[in-house]
């Protein structure tokens, strides 16, 4: 027996919370790591009293290939603390989570979400929702002894058996079917880019069953990391080939882990995530919305909301943002610039009743708002079209140290405001023109006089430095995107 430090462990390891959870290289997520780290998630847990010797747990995981091997460690970690294990099998983040929360127990997705392979996480979940930042202060906090159960390599010695598997995707699959009725999608042609997404098969089940035509696209059993914020070339390409291929009214598609929507327009189009959000909003007739500060401001432009908060990038921060609207509205919701949609009340409509479900859900914004353009007798370019005319785009560079993206970013802002904005407009000047307004909500975000927008952020979870940026003019959105991150890059390279 040993005792670990969880904080000694993380800097270790390199195995640290970002904004969705644990994540790491796999090769630095041993099954030791992986154990220590859901004993303090239990241990946090007890002391909150959500958890005690008896209590069940359920976990599941994506198609990664190393998501098996961690899954076992966590598994043998609940049962080292008294728990019992639910292994609900390879499963979307958000069915597992509607699970937990249904049940009042904790859960967790061993997931990396959207990043390659090479990396991989875990994402744990309280009995009332996802973990905030204070509990991951917390966790990072305690102190876990270790059994002798592992290896010099930090292996163990005996892979423990998950169990039998528990259907949680039928619950899934009849919170939609309840709440939007088995014509909500009738009559509509739509695709679903399958590739190695661990929802893909809920997905086309739900769609059909509400009474969609599906064909069934790209599938794959190597792992692709589709990123739901920086589509690739080769998807969009795709994506306007299958269009007219196969006279698509949509293509539906998610992240590894499909709390992450993708969803193409009838040309192949891919919707940026922000502004399926706004759209899914309006369906849902919500009143109160939280989203981060890198979202498209379409939101208060549009008028359409009651009560915006913005926040940090990150589903803790919306949540905790969500709540507070939450008390004092009828309805709430927030979402991501990825898509991730979190229903904070429950939604009432004709009738039929859809539970709250407090974490990222990649299907909700995808049927709500399919359903209101069959409903309307609207195509989803035209439904977008009447927002108004405000454009993301988003793109990162990848390798790039995150130490190196927080100097850049300090050196900038170093100062009065006067100074940041004089420094700025020397800097992205040739780009926008002059900086009148800067935002460290989360990383840099520079408005200019002319209305675009450049945000610098680094990456929570990854070796990258992202870039955000708006404008009038979808195209220049576009542009102004490679203009910075190519200026960026190149300073970067001669303060080297």
């Amino acid at each position: 027996m040993k005792m670990v430090s969880v904080s000694e462990v993380m800097a270790r390891s390199g195995v640290a919370f970002g904004t969705s959870g644990a994540r790491g290289l796999v090769e630095s997520m041993t099954d030791e790591v992986s154990f220590t780290y859901t004993c303090a998630f239990l241990q946090h847990l007890t002391n909150v009293d959500q958890f005690a010797p008896g209590t069940a747990v359920a976990i599941a995981g994506d198609l990664r290939p190393s998501t098996p091997r961690i899954l076992a460690a966590c598994a043998a970690a609940i049962r080292h603390k008294g728990g019992k294990v639910v292994f609900c099998g390879f499963v979307p983040s958000p069915a597992v989570a509607a699970y937990g929360f249904e049940c009042a127990i904790p859960s967790l997705m061993v997931t990396g979400s959207h990043i390659p392979d090479d990396r991989n996480g875990i994402k744990f979940n309280r009995i009332d929702g996802e973990i905030l930042k204070p509990d991951e202060l917390a966790i990072r906090a305690e102190d876990v002894v270790l059994p002798n159960l592992f290896d010099n390599r930090g292996m163990l010695e005996a892979v423990p058996e998950l169990g039998p598997v528990l259907d949680v995707e039928s619950g899934y699959l009849a919170r939609y079917l309840d709440f939007f009725g088995p014509a909500a999608l009738k009559g509509l042609r739509l695709g679903i880019y399958e590739h190695s997404a661990v929802g893909r098969d809920v997905l086309a089940q739900i769609v059909e069953e509400l009474g969609a035509e599906v064909v069934r696209l790209g599938r794959s059993e190597k792992f692709v990391p589709v990123d739901t914020e920086a589509v690739r070339e080769e998807d969009r390409h795709l994506a306007r080939e299958w269009a007219l291929q196969f006279d698509l009214d949509a293509i539906l598609s998610t992240d590894g882990d499909s709390d992450r929507p993708l969803l193409a327009d009838e040309t192949g189009s891919w919707m940026r995530g922000d502004v399926l959000g706004i759209l899914c909003a309006q369906a849902l007739e919500i009143e109160a919305v939280a989203t981060p500060v890198s979202c498209n401001t379409a939101l208060e432009l549009s008028g359409a909301f009651r009560d915006i908060r913005r926040t940090r990038i990150g589903s803790p921060f919306v949540i905790e943002a969500m709540r507070i609207l939450a008390e004092g509205s009828a309805s709430a919701c927030g979402y991501e610039a990825n898509g991730g949609f979190l229903l904070g009340t429950p939604i009432t409509a004709d009738g039929r009743h859809l539970a709250a479900l407090p974490t990222r859900d990649a299907v909700l914004p995808m049927v709500a708002v399919l359903a209101q353009a069959r409903r309307k007798g609207a195509t989803l370019s035209s439904l977008q079209a009447a927002l108004p005319a405000r454009y993301t785009f988003s793109e990162r560079l990848k390798d790039f140290p995150t130490a190196e993206s927080q100097f850049m970013l300090e050196r900038l802002l170093q100062g009065t405001p006067a100074d940041v904005l004089e420094r700025l407009s020397a800097m992205f000047g040739s780009l926008a023109g002059t900086a009148s307004a800067f935002d460290t909500t989360d990383g840099l975000r520079i408005t200019f006089e002319n209305g675009d927008i450049i945000h610098l952020r680094p990456s929570g979870n990854a070796p990258e430095l992202r870039c955000y940026t708006e404008s009038a003019d979808a195209g220049h959105a576009e542009e102004l995107n490679e203009q910075s991150l190519r200026l960026v890059a190149h300073r970067a390279a001669a303060e080297a």
